[in-house]
C-alpha cells in the first residue's frame, strides 16, 4: 500500500494537476506503480495518449524526490495519505471526473459519513449571515444527528460554519488550499485543532505549498464534491462560494441558498442564483430536510410536536411574541417601522424592546434598527 501511495503522490506531481486527464490514466492503467511499470512504453498501453504526456511520463527522478520527502513528513506527523484505493478515501468525490488522486489527511471523522454537506459563502459575513448558520446547524443537529459538515476554513461563513457545528457537536472538515504544514489563515489555528479532534483537516497539496489563488479555486472542487449538498449562506455576487456552488451543480448534488435583503452586497449572490434556478431556496433546517428528503419516521414525529412554524420564544408576552414573529418575517426594522407594523406605541414599544434585549432575543444595531437573533 505504501508503495502504491509514493507512485500516486510522485504521479500527481508529474501531470501537474491536470486532475481530469491524470484520473483517467489512473483508471485506465489500473495504479499508479503499473504507470511508473511502463513509463517508456505507456503509449502502446493507453489509447490516444498525447505526446506530451508521453515524454513527461518518462522523467520520474524529481517527482520521487519530492514524494520521498512528503511520505517522510507525513509519517513524522501522523498524516494520512488516501488514495482513490484506499477504503477511506471519500467515495463520492470518486463520482467526480477531477477528483485527486491522492488526498492528505489529519483527523478522526468518517469521510464517507451517511449524510455530508458543505456550506459556504462569503468571507465578509454580516450579522443575519453569522444567525442563519448558528440557526440552521442547532436546528439540523436536532433532527439530522449524524451529519459531516464540511467547508473551507476561511474566513466569515467558513470558519463560522466549522465553529457552530463544533458548538452543536457536528464533525467538521476544514478543505485547506495549501499543505498540512501550515494554517491559513493563522488565526483559525485553534479552530483548526479543535477539528483535528473532532473532525479533520483535508487537502490535495503537499506541504511547502502555499495558499496561492488558484489553489482556493482547486480546492472548491473537493468541498463540493465530497458532499450530497452545497449550501450557499450568503455571497456577493461574485465570489469563491458561487463557484463551489457551480461545481456542484455540475457534479448533480444539491445546492441550495439562503436568500436575503434585496439591495444588500452579501446577499446578491444567494439571490441571483435562486433566481437563475441555480439553487433551491431554503430559510431553516426544515426546509433542507425536506428537500433531501433525509427526515425518517422519528424526525418527522419530532418535527411534528415541535411544529414546522414553532413558537422559538415560549416566555415572552403576547406583546414581545408580536414583535418577535414581525421580525422573524423582516428582519432588522427601526424603531418607527415596528411601531407603524405592529401598532405599538413607541413609547411601550421602547420598553417591550429592551426586556427582548435583556433576554437576548434582539439586538440594538446603528442607526435605530432592531435585529432578531434567534
Amino acid at each position: 500500500m505504501e508503495e502504491e501511495i509514493f507512485y500516486t503522490m510522485a504521479l500527481t506531481r508529474l501531470t501537474n494537476f491536470n486532475y481530469q486527464q491524470a484520473l483517467e490514466l489512473y483508471r485506465m492503467v489500473g495504479s499508479a506503480l503499473k504507470i511508473y511499470e511502463h513509463r517508456h512504453d505507456i503509449g502502446d498501453v493507453v489509447d490516444d495518449c498525447s505526446p506530451r504526456l508521453i515524454e513527461a511520463l518518462k522523467d520520474w527522478d524529481e517527482p520521487m524526490r519530492r514524494a520521498e520527502h512528503e511520505m517522510t513528513w507525513i509519517q513524522e506527523h501522523g498524516i494520512r495519505a488516501l488514495t482513490l484505493a484506499d477504503d477511506d478515501y471519500p467515495r463520492r468525490l470518486t463520482e467526480c471526473p477531477d477528483a485527486p488522486l491522492v488526498l492528505y489527511y489529519k483527523g478522526c471523522a468518517d469521510l464517507n459519513q451517511m449524510r455530508i454537506i458543505s456550506m459556504v459563502g462569503t468571507r465578509q459575513a454580516t450579522i443575519y449571515g453569522q444567525d442563519l448558520i448558528r440557526r440552521f446547524v442547532s436546528d439540523l443537529r436536532r433532527y439530522c444527528p449524524q451529519v459531516l459538515i464540511v467547508s473551507g476554513l476561511a474566513y466569515g461563513i467558513d470558519i463560522m460554519a466549522h465553529r457552530q457545528a463544533l458548538e452543536c457537536g457536528y464533525e467538521t472538515i476544514g478543505v485547506l488550499a495549501h499543505g498540512l504544514d501550515q494554517i491559513y489563515p493563522y488565526r483559525h489555528r485553534e479552530t483548526a485543532a479543535q477539528m483535528c479532534d473532532y473532525g479533520g483537516l483535508l487537502t490535495e497539496f503537499m506541504t511547502q505549498t502555499n495558499a496561492d489563488k488558484p489553489n482556493f479555486v482547486r480546492r472548491n472542487r473537493i468541498v463540493a464534491g465530497m458532499a450530497d449538498a452545497t449550501i450557499l449562506v450568503e455571497s456577493a455576487a461574485k465570489g469563491g462560494g458561487l463557484i463551489t456552488c457551480e461545481i456542484a451543480q455540475s457534479y448533480n448534488r444539491g445546492v441550495f441558498a439562503f436568500p436575503g435583503n434585496i439591495g444588500q452586497p452579501c446577499s446578491e449572490g444567494c439571490n441571483n442564483l435562486i433566481r437563475d434556478n441555480g439553487a433551491s431556496l431554503i430559510t431553516c433546517a426544515n426546509d433542507f430536510i425536506m428537500a433531501m428528503d433525509w427526515q425518517d419516521e422519528a424526525h418527522c414525529r419530532q418535527a411534528t410536536v415541535d411544529g414546522i412554524e414553532r413558537n422559538l420564544f415560549p416566555d415572552l408576552s403576547p406583546e414581545e411574541q408580536q414583535i418577535v414573529f414581525l421580525l422573524q418575517k423582516i428582519n432588522d426594522l427601526q424603531l418607527n417601522t415596528l411601531s407603524v407594523k405592529t401598532g405599538i406605541s413607541i413609547g411601550q414599544l421602547t420598553g417591550l424592546l429592551f426586556q427582548l434585549e435583556m433576554k437576548g432575543v434582539v439586538r440594538s444595531l446603528a442607526g435605530g434598527m432592531y435585529h432578531l437573533l434567534k
